[in-house]
């Protein structure tokens, strides 16, 4: 009889367990919190999640691929050296990617935009380049995707990136320590097993047969397990600001390289693995990233113009045209450039997220009077001056999964007061507000975390009391505004999430009322008199529908794309007559500002790009920063440069 590879292995982890971790990595652990026997039992509890098998095990008959036919990302022409100087509005609150307080602006430099995943989608197709892998193949009749770690791979502090890693990944996620319900849920519910065959190869199995099944592995990004021994409840506060070895081009080399409340400063790492690897080689080409707390967008703005910032994102129509004007003598003498490149790719979704537990939002004719008491059109008309368009939906941008026929609310006053009247708000107050019988105003506080769309806010309140409705604005920082919808404090919020490159939408994460409350329904069904607002999850709605919940339920089971369509627009359809989320814009470009030094490849970027900074391809010429501020200093200049990219651009 065969022994399988787990049987003869859990011995060997048991007593890893006893001995703790090797002296390489035990220099600043506890050894009293090691957990390293928790870990071996956790997997031995859970052999039909955590498999150890041999290469034998794998099947031969697999199709292997690498994206080598795949165009390089980045430019040959790129140069490294230089510091590039950015802003972020407020200074982290942790150094955990995982966690309260996790998700701030300064998590892009840290994770989303910089940190290697198994593989990574092409940004101007939808495949698959290697990241930490090497190859891996499908096998879709199995629900499965095997991937060989490339054997050069290591974390930043020169550990080698093994199975190990792949393996404590799904511990990480699944536990309770780390203070994530989302994370909780979707490792312990969207994937059946990981199998280790050895240290450089695995498999991951999921739970359904989804049309881009190989994107829930591919895209996964392990953890170094040597640096957790010590994860246990106290985690939140233990590795509040410790810095996680990184697949990541740049660390946190020292820990005075964090100026609190002002600065912080990511060095390229020299012995970065990646650094001669193929999509890698051509980016993330400045040495150092120097990162500033600027805290208002008009400061921005001038350390921008001073030359102490590098880039400048003019997504606000204000100062792409009025601030920053072509006329401008820093743009017509060529010492800034303007920029402006159509992408094409689902979009981040802005607009009114309302918080369907609290005190009168909790009525639907509320909520839709809401929706017509937004004047999204003068603002996209007043502050965007007409270059943005009116968002249809949440789910806009996921091509047939997107609903072909429904559209958002337009703005009217008449249809406003008619909810509003059928709440039991028909007389207006002294001030133009309507009052209930009662007295009581049709009054919410309308809040934010983008600081730079404030006026926006503004627009919607002058208009809205067109209507009879009161919003009472409250601009946060970014980490403060983000902070309020997690704990569930906030009446209407006017936030976005950034839109990954998924093939559909997710409704799980917004719309489930697992997401929204603690015990949403008694066993009967009904609704919980006593349920408390889950903090944590991004269902910023509250929204908490037991048909809503059957039908996601089928949505996430569901292997097929006819069926997945059906219930995509089924559900949009019911988000849409729920009324707690009010559409706002939808950008089909970004732009900005970049000090000539700062250069870009042929075409300037790619056509699934979020931003103009995201893939990290541009770099800091340090020849011609000299000759520019030289020429500056002299009263030369040089010719005017004002791009339009248009090559990827829709009608």
């Amino acid at each position: 009889m065969k022994l399988s590879y787990f049987v003869l292995l859990l011995p060997l982890l048991l007593m890893a367990a006893c001995g703790g971790p090797s002296e390489e990595s035990a220099t600043d652990v506890d050894e009293a919190l090691d957990n390293s026997e928790e870990l071996a039992t956790y997997y031995a509890e859970r052999p039909e999640f955590f498999g150890f098998k041999t290469m034998a095990d794998i099947p031969a008959d697999l199709t292997w691929e690498n994206g080598d036919h795949l165009a390089e990302v980045g430019s040959p022409e790129a140069k490294k050296g230089g510091t590039e100087y950015l802003r972020i509005q407020d200074f982290p609150r942790t150094l955990r990617t995982t966690g309260p307080d996790s998700n701030g602006s300064f998590r892009v430099y840290l994770l989303d935009d910089v940190m290697m995943g198994f593989a990574h989608p092409h940004p101007d197709e939808f495949e698959y380049f290697p990241g930490i892998a090497e190859s891996w193949a499908v096998d879709r009749e199995n629900k499965t995707v095997y991937v060989k770690i490339d054997q050069n791979a290591v974390w930043s502090d020169g550990h080698p990136i093994t199975t190990e890693d792949v393996m404590f990944m799904f511990f990480f996620y699944q536990s309770s320590y780390i203070v994530a319900p989302w994370y909780n849920n979707w490792y312990s519910t969207q994937y059946t097993n990981v199998t280790a065959y050895d240290d450089h190869t695995f498999s991951i199995t999921v739970a359904e047969r989804k049309p881009d099944m190989d994107a829930r592995v591919l895209e996964l990004r392990p953890l170094p397990r040597h640096f957790y021994y010590e994860l246990g409840d106290d985690f939140v506060e233990r590795y509040q600001w410790k810095f996680e070895p990184t697949t990541a081009p740049y660390i946190l080399a020292r820990e005075s390289d964090m100026r609190k409340g002002r600065s912080v400063t990511l060095t390229r790492n020299k012995d970065w693995w990646a650094a001669d690897k193929k999509h890698w080689r051509y980016r993330y080409n400045a040495d150092k990233l120097h990162i500033s707390v600027i805290r208002d967008t008009p400061k921005h703005f001038e350390a921008f113009k001073r030359g102490d910032i590098d880039q400048f994102n003019l997504r606000l129509s204000e100062y792409w045209y009025e601030k920053l004007p072509n006329e401008d003598a820093d743009v017509a003498g060529g010492f800034i450039h303007k920029s402006v490149f159509y992408n094409n790719r689902p979009r981040p979704t802005y607009g009114m997220w309302i918080n369907t537990s609290k005190d009168l939002l909790d009525n639907q004719d509320i909520r839709l009077g809401i929706n017509y008491a937004a004047n999204w059109s003068l603002v996209i008309d007043k502050f965007f001056r007409g270059d943005y368009v009116r968002m249809r939906t949440s789910s806009d941008g996921y091509g047939v999964f997107t609903h072909p026929e429904l559209s958002a609310r337009s703005f009217d006053i008449e249809k406003a007061q008619e909810h509003f009247a059928k709440a039991g708000f028909k007389a207006r107050g002294p001030d133009g507000i309507l009052v209930n019988e009662e007295g009581k105003r049709l009054s919410f506080t309308f809040s934010t975390g983008y600081e730079h769309y404030k006026d926006i806010l503004t627009i919607l309140k002058e208009e809205a009391i067109k209507a009879g409705l009161e919003l009472r604005l409250e601009v946060l920082d970014s980490t403060s505004g983000w902070k309020k919808v997690q704990e569930k404090k906030h009446d209407i919020h006017f936030v976005a999430f950034a839109v990954g490159l998924e093939m559909y939408p997710r409704f799980w994460d917004f719309y489930h009322a697992d997401n929204a409350y603690d015990v949403p329904y008694l066993e009967d069904g009904s609704v919980n008199p006593e349920r408390k607002p889950k903090t944590q999850t991004n269902n910023l709605e509250l929204v908490a529908i037991p048909e809503m919940d059957r039908l996601i339920n089928e949505y996430r089971a569901s292997d097929d794309k006819q069926e997945m369509i059906r219930l995509a627009h089924t559900m949009t359809q019911m988000h849409h007559d729920h009324a707690s989320f009010v559409p706002g814009f939808v950008e089909p470009m970004y732009r900005v500002g970049h000090w000539r030094w700062v250069r870009y490849p042929e075409g300037f970027n790619y056509k699934l790009s979020r931003r103009y900074d995201e893939l990290f391809v541009h770099w800091i010429d340090t020849d011609i920063k000299e000759e520019t501020l030289a020429a500056r200093k002299d009263g030369k200049t040089f010719e005017p440069e004002i791009n339009d990219y248009d090559q990827f651009k829709t009608p």
